[in-house]
């Protein structure tokens, strides 16, 4: 396509070929011209003109897009990030130049979500704990040791509405769960609308037997989880963090689960990786993952078919469906 807008890859090139599979790099060639391979910076890219680029394709490892690098990029029009979170490379000199900005985050939700989903209904049958009494005594359970798990009616605690939150609520809706949110941006009537309920914080940590977390990182929601908040936790509860380390003090939470009180199933910490010699990696109640909830292997194409999507939206001059503008950072990840 001679006239088609110049576009580029920007991302650690580790990533693209999983983004953007053959028949996706076909797709995209019928609405852009870019050339073969990616780049951190744009002016890396080879066998391209910058100062032509109309639309920038961002994913992992993409360098600040400071007015400095915006200097060489004259007629960028539009920014679609092939990942979640903007943060690390959206800066005040994109919105000052009116950029769109664009965020595959939707795409990113439904993994996350699935993941979530999965380790609810493993906390409701206490997996972590009985699966450590197998081992140990190499018996099963006692009826008096059941008496009190399962997946029926038990109060499910979602902190924050977010794109995830919402796909958790979507996804527990064929489960006998109780749902209810924490939001402060979550109007009652949309609360309805998800068919959920809305709690305060405190009361929604120490009422719920599995406590979610989906809230951003920002400064008012560091340690939103502290050891007063965590000291609130019913006896035998689960709490699951696929969000932010920052979200949850470390020390008091790991002083909470040395006491084997509660249960936590951990994709996220503070900080990340945690430290060798952190009892995280050996008490018994915790299941540690590596920041795995997110797109991983086949799931990242997800997020390049999105990308796509977005691409032809833009070229044929329609809104993105995912744009992010700069009101959305205060509340997003």
């Amino acid at each position: 396509m001679p006239d088609a807008p110049a576009a580029l890859f920007v991302m650690d090139p580790v990533h693209l070929p999983k983004l953007f599979p053959a028949p996706l790099l076909d797709r995209l060639a019928t609405s852009v011209t870019i050339p073969a391979g990616a780049a951190v910076r744009p002016s890396e890219v080879t066998g391209a003109d910058p100062a032509a680029v109309e639309v920038l394709i961002t994913g992992w490892g993409c360098e600040p897009l400071t007015a400095e690098v915006l200097d060489g990029l004259p007629r960028l029009r539009a920014v679609l990030h092939a990942a979640g979170s903007v943060k690390g490379h959206i800066t005040p000199a994109c919105w000052e130049r009116g950029l769109l900005v664009s965020s595959a985050a939707a795409a990113n939700a439904l993994p996350v979500a699935e993941f979530t989903l999965a380790t609810i209904l493993l906390a409701g049958k206490d997996t972590l704990r009985l699966r450590a009494l197998y081992a140990a005594e190499h018996r099963f359970p006692t009826p008096a040791r059941t008496a009190r798990i399962g997946n029926f009616r038990r109060l499910v605690g979602l902190v924050g509405a977010s794109r995830i939150g919402r796909r958790v609520i979507e996804l527990l809706r064929p489960f006998d769960l109780d749902v209810a949110v924490y939001d402060p941006h979550l109007e009652a009537a949309e609360a309805a609308a998800l068919g959920v309920r809305t709690l305060p914080l405190d009361e929604l940590v120490a009422t719920s037997d599995v406590l979610s977390l989906h809230a951003p990182s920002l400064p008012a929601t560091r340690h939103l989880l502290d050891a007063r908040r965590l000291a609130l936790m019913p006896d035998g509860a689960t709490l699951i963090n696929t969000a932010r380390g920052a979200l949850v003090d470390t020390d008091a939470l790991v002083a909470e689960l040395s006491g084997g009180r509660i249960s936590a199933v951990l994709d996220v910490t503070e900080p990340e990786p945690l430290p060798s010699g952190s009892p995280l990696f050996t008490l018994p109640n915790v299941l540690l993952t590596p920041h795995v909830a997110g797109a991983l292997g086949h799931e990242l194409e997800r997020l390049g078919a999105a990308v796509a999507d977005e691409v032809e939206r833009v070229v044929a001059g329609t809104p993105p469906l995912h744009r992010v503008l700069p009101g959305d950072l205060g509340r997003i990840a």
